[in-house]
């Protein structure tokens, strides 16, 4: 296998299939996914702030980690917010997941960044795993909220 991490460029070649593992993504999380067509659209129009690294092997994308630039963080340090981080089912526990990670901690090191936060489903046992595995530090002290829907539409109005 010749893996290549790289960045998701606009109009990229890859986003069709960047959009097909997302669709499975989202079923693994058992969650409504739109058509691939908005999945492709949603992909091309992304914010400036939004960026994704794909991992390829032979034309394929295998996984993804995506992520967004953060400003202030502890002692007004500018840091990395890991949105996402999925890899097909057919190659977990390979070492995609590890490598898309020290990816990220590499540009993160290349850009001046202090930091990368991220949020995990407390009940998946083998993902905490990998977060510990990759030398994570769990926070306990902070709680992670979310405005959508009707609460996001009635506070912006």
């Amino acid at each position: 296998m010749r893996l290549n991490i790289r960045t998701l460029a606009r109009q990229d070649a890859a986003m069709p299939a960047l959009a097909t593992l997302m669709q499975e993504m989202q079923a693994h999380y058992r969650v409504p996914c739109p058509p691939l067509s908005e999945i492709i659209a949603g992909l091309n129009s992304m914010p400036a702030c939004a960026e994704i690294l794909v991992c390829e092997d032979a034309g394929s994308v295998l996984g993804f980690v995506a992520f967004s630039g953060i400003y202030p963080g502890p002692g007004l340090k500018p840091g990395i917010f890991l949105k996402e981080l999925y890899v097909t089912q057919s190659q977990r526990g390979q070492g995609l997941g590890r490598a898309l990670m020290q990816a990220l901690a590499a540009l993160a090191k290349q850009r001046g960044l202090a930091r990368i936060d991220w949020t995990a489903d407390p009940e998946n046992s083998r993902l905490l795993a990998f977060y510990d595995g990759v030398g994570g530090t769990r926070n306990p002290d902070k709680l992670f909220f979310r405005l959508d829907g009707d609460a996001l539409e009635k506070l912006a109005t």
